[in-house]
């Protein structure tokens, strides 16, 4: 587990007003020009406020989970929302829930930003099942709300019946209340929104490839995977964010990995098809200066409990309350029938770093 970010806001300052699931490793699609009438959108509520918490002895440690549906395809389009919310904002709450005697934090606020990871088909035994399947890839934000719209046509297309979503949040607590909640948690609301009719793309399979942490650079063993008959086109989602807490090497502007601009680069059958620069500049847009009455502080609007400075740093491939964008890999190789292998390299770890890492291969037919 991660928990990438510092929180950097002084603390004086805010105490200043005192099931089973089917197989996720193929699965082919309705013939996506099938002639079917056209539907208004289904939506179904697959999370509602479900609590992820910090204490290790209960059930919500880390994770929420609930069945997923996607039975009733193909679909023209399958969204799904996330509603994320904070017991640290909006400030007001400060005046009825007050960090407890000699706290500087509402006992159930996270006042940090935390890894935001939406799965599907999570193996229970990682070692013996395929990868779970990433749908998207997100950071929290600074103790604040976050909304985040997925658009998962193609895998509903290509992964037909009964899944399992995960919502993961390493999120920790401090027993002292010092810089973060006694008892930190988050709360997460997901809907799934479909529209029945002809697939806008023969998905033909959705294949896992990784999913987990590298902390070296050393290529790990290549990856076996089968482009099925009569793919065409095919495409590998590679998703990628670097975190911890290591000593800044060349190439970084604060702790490794998380400060450290790095190269990726992806091959299939031994041959490189992309390099992958995962590197965000873009931090400093999602920082929205405003002012608290309650704390009296300034903060910004999008991550509420972190410092100015922080928020707005560049990061590697992601930013605090905010969407980590996957690489879209696509060559003519992912389009040919027969077996093939993957694997990735990363120019360089630093020692106590640590790369998240997902890989997502689909076959599409014409």
């Amino acid at each position: 587990m991660f928990s990438p970010g510092r929180n950097f806001l002084l603390a004086a300052l805010l105490w200043a007003a005192a099931p089973a699931c089917k197989s996720n490793t193929s699965a082919a699609s309705p013939d996506a020009g099938a002639d079917l009438p056209p539907a208004g959108p289904t939506t179904t509520m697959v999370l509602d406020n479900v609590h992820i918490g910090s204490d290790g002895t209960k059930p919500d440690y880390h994770l929420a989970t609930a069945p997923l549906d996607l039975s009733a395809g193909p679909f023209v389009q399958a969204s799904l929302s996330l509603d994320l919310s904070s017991p640290c904002f909006p400030f007001e709450k400060w005046q009825t829930d007050r960090p407890p005697a000699g706290q500087n934090w509402p006992a159930d606020c996270d006042a940090f930003d935390r890894n935001f990871e939406i799965t599907l088909d999570d193996p229970v035994a990682p070692a013996t099942t395929p990868p779970a399947i990433e749908l998207t890839r997100a950071i929290t934000p600074f103790g604040g709300p976050l909304h985040i719209d997925i658009d998962v046509t193609d895998i509903a297309n290509g992964l037909p019946g009964m899944h399992r979503l995960q919502v993961m949040i390493p999120t920790f607590a401090d027993p002292a209340g010092k810089v973060s909640g006694s008892n930190g948690g988050w709360f997460i609301s997901a809907t799934l929104t479909t529209q029945s009719g002809a697939a806008p793309r023969k998905v033909l399979a959705v294949i896992p490839l990784f999913n987990g942490s590298q902390t070296t650079p050393d290529a790990l063993p290549a990856i076996p995977f089968t482009v099925p008959a009569g793919a065409t086109a095919g495409r590998v989602e590679y998703r990628v964010t670097g975190h911890g807490a290591g000593a800044p090497t060349d190439g970084c502007n604060g702790p490794a990995e998380e400060f450290c601009h790095r190269t990726h680069s992806v091959f299939v059958d031994d041959a490189k098809v992309q390099d992958v620069d995962p590197w965000r500049v873009d931090c400093g847009a999602l920082c929205t200066v405003m002012h608290s009455p309650v704390l009296n502080n300034d903060y910004c609007a999008e991550n509420p409990c972190g410092a100015l400075g922080s928020v707005r740093a560049p990061r590697a491939n992601w930013c605090p309350g905010s969407v980590s964008r996957p690489f879209n890999i696509e060559a003519p190789v992912l389009g040919a029938p027969g077996d093939h292998t993957f694997h990735f390299t990363i120019s360089s770890v630093a020692m106590d770093g640590t790369w998240r890492i997902s890989a997502v291969y689909l076959a599409f037919g014409s």
